[in-house]
């Protein structure tokens, strides 16, 4: 009988961020400890159906990210407060696992709705709670929970598609000067994302934004270098060194992230003085304490010249892709891929085991 911890690696999903999240998939595959893990892919098509799945399926093509074809492999379910699969066409039970890796970027997946079933079911996943999932996600909810704690953010306006009312340009450029950015309330990897300078790129933008989400995010630019800190636990945090993206365009673009190789440097670790090290490490644990998130998370900021510190986002499931961040940083911290992959899974099951102390019944 193997003694080995059975890890269900979950990945794809019903979101714009699919492709990125085999690619994740694929490293995380190549970087776990088969010795000491016991490995089953668990693949979410664009349509939301589960399936068993193999490597194969994480290869990318030339040029072209992959994607999960939504046939071929039998749709499998996970039962509630058994942690168990079933087969959906032909029942039969397949082996419990002992917990899951969610690589699941974006909505259906990111943003608590996979951490609250996976709750429900009783097994233990890597990354943030429900909570901490969800207001993570939602940039809207995480900019006001990170203001009110008094962190340093940049100016930003909500929209909501259910309102209809769209401020005019000129009233935009007004509170948040130019260029400003728009962007979806619940969505990554610059999906959706457009930098704005004119009233006729303000409308597509709008436009492209609200395809993906019923709320949307306008932010105004901050003239600032681009860092990435990486943080890891669960009652005790701990930050990496920080590191710095360096666009070759305007901005961090889709494209620059995954498609054009030349899209962006990255300086891992950044090129900073101890103190602006320690404000960074220092900062990104207080984002996540704030915001209720354990296990992982990247938190995103930016530096001005004078030295000044501005959260931009917090990603609760961060990449894993070949150029990722969150690993790398690891890397240069001084923990390598593989003993990250072990670690959080080691996060998972511990706070599984303090979560099962609480009690769940009541005698007066």
């Amino acid at each position: 009988m193997s003694t080995k911890i059975r890890v269900g690696i979950l990945f794809g999903g019903k979101s714009a961020e699919h492709e990125i999240s085999l690619q994740s998939a694929r490293n995380i595959v190549d970087a776990i400890d088969r010795e000491k893990y016991e490995v089953t892919l668990l693949g979410i098509d664009q349509g939301g159906r589960w399936h068993l799945s193999d490597v194969a399926a994480l290869q990318p093509s030339v040029q072209v990210l992959p994607r999960l074809a939504a046939n071929g492999s039998a749709a499998i379910t996970l039962v509630p407060e058994a942690g168990t699969l079933l087969e959906v066409a032909e029942p039969r039970q397949l082996d419990r696992l002992d917990v899951i890796f969610p690589v699941l970027h974006g909505p259906f997946g990111e943003d608590g709705t996979v951490q609250g079933m996976l709750k429900l079911a009783d097994i233990p996943f890597v990354g943030a709670d429900v909570l901490g999932s969800a207001v993570g996600m939602d940039k809207d909810v995480m900019k006001r929970l990170l203001r009110e704690a008094g962190i340093p953010i940049g100016r930003f306006r909500t929209l909501q598609r259910k309102h209809r009312a769209v401020p005019g340009f000129e009233e935009v450029v007004d509170d948040l000067g130019l260029p400003f950015y728009v962007k979806p309330a619940n969505l990554g990897s610059s999906v959706g994302i457009s930098r704005v300078s004119t009233a006729k790129e303000f409308a597509a933008a709008l436009e492209d934004a609200f395809r993906f989400d019923h709320k949307v995010l306008l932010e105004e630019n901050i003239d600032g270098r681009e860092i990435e800190c990486a943080v890891l636990g669960n009652d005790t945090l701990h930050a990496s060194l920080p590191g710095e993206i360096i666009p070759s365009g305007k901005w961090y673009s889709y494209r620059a992230k995954y498609l054009d190789e030349q899209g962006a440097s990255l300086e891992i670790p950044a090129q900073l003085d101890v103190a602006t090290i320690k404000a960074i490490q220092q900062l990104s644990i207080k984002v996540c304490e704030t915001l209720g998130c354990e296990g992982m998370a990247r938190v995103d900021l930016f530096l001005g010249s004078a030295g000044e510190l501005y959260v931009n986002e917090i990603n609760t499931i961060p990449g894993f892709t070949n150029i990722s961040m969150y690993p790398r940083l690891w890397e240069v911290s001084g923990i390598s891929y593989p003993e990250l992959i072990d670690r959080l899974l080691q996060l998972a099951l511990e706070r599984h085991r303090r979560d099962k102390q609480l009690k769940t019944s009541y005698t007066d």
